[in-house]
């Protein structure tokens, strides 16, 4: 990881906050001190200000202007309200290049744009890029899965910073806005669907004879050997299924049972169904 130039600034000091700020320090790219954080909680940035030894802000604006890197950590129904406190200031102005990066789901590079620029002229809102990032709650332990869109405004540089930050809890990849709805429905909201077939799997577990804390051990170590073999050969998910289902056995009949009522289809049904909802609610923005 190289290291990262300038303050980069927390606005919301929640778990992806807490999770990108810890993965920051872990890897080295900067020293504690050049973290800053804001949230209304103080107890919450007493917290943070503990564990981590970041620097905490009282005012928001403060923050904004002393950051090089702004994060919008916060809930997307207050981006608003934050959004307003901050321009609204007296001490708003860009006089020097910041990045502004959002993980708020939802909320599109638009909002933001509207906000900032308005009351900015052009040599000013190129020294403010904008990145929209979708992150996924498996960042929380350094294995999240980012999907990052950015503005007209965004370097090559801005987006290499980025990058690098977000890679410190785990993988991105850079697609057109319009693609993030997918990647909230396949990624964003995907450890629910993997969740939902452990739990699955374990009261399954439970119903043919074992105890709990024996099914949960023996479908945790199928699901990480099974994404192992996947990650370390070339064959494709369809072909390493077909190789474990032996004509007339145990595992053809468990996957007769799964066709038969669907499965298959009724999983890409609910992935398009999180990606309609998604557009939705960008409208709300």
């Amino acid at each position: 990881m190289s290291e990262i130039k300038g303050k980069v600034g927390f606005i919301g000091a929640g778990n992806m906050g807490e999770a990108i700020i810890g993965a920051i320090i872990r890897s080295s790219m900067m020293e504690p001190a050049m973290i800053n954080i804001y949230d209304v909680n103080q107890e919450r940035l007493e917290y943070m200000h503990s564990e981590f030894g970041v620097s905490t802000k009282q005012r928001l604006i403060d923050l904004f202007m002393d950051s090089r890197i702004v994060i919008f950590s916060v809930k997307p129904q207050q981006i608003g309200d934050v959004l307003s406190q901050i321009v609204e200031s007296p001490d708003f102005k860009i006089e020097e290049r910041k990045i502004v990066i959002s993980i708020a789901a939802g909320v599109p590079l638009i909002t933001f744009e509207n906000r900032f620029y308005g009351s900015l002229g052009e040599d000013a809102m190129q020294n403010l890029p904008i990145i929209r990032v979708m992150p996924n709650t498996p960042a929380l332990v350094l294995e999240g899965m980012s999907g990052m869109s950015s503005n007209r405004f965004v370097s090559v540089d801005d987006r290499t910073v980025t990058r690098e930050i977000l890679s410190a809890m785990g993988s991105v990849i850079e697609l057109d806005e319009g693609k993030l709805d997918a990647v909230t429905a396949l990624s964003g909201s995907g450890p629910a669907y993997v969740f939902y077939v452990i739990e699955s799997m374990i009261k399954a577990g439970i119903s043919v004879g074992l105890d709990a804390g024996d099914a949960a051990t023996l479908t945790i170590q199928t699901f990480k050997g099974a994404i192992k073999l996947y990650e370390n050969s070339s064959d494709s998910a369809e072909e390493l299924r077909r190789k474990v289902t032996s004509p007339g056995g145990t595992t053809e009949a468990a996957i007769k049972v799964l066709d038969k009522e669907g499965v298959k289809q009724n999983i890409i049904d609910a992935v398009i169904a999180a990606a309609d909802r998604s557009k939705e609610l960008r409208e709300l923005f």
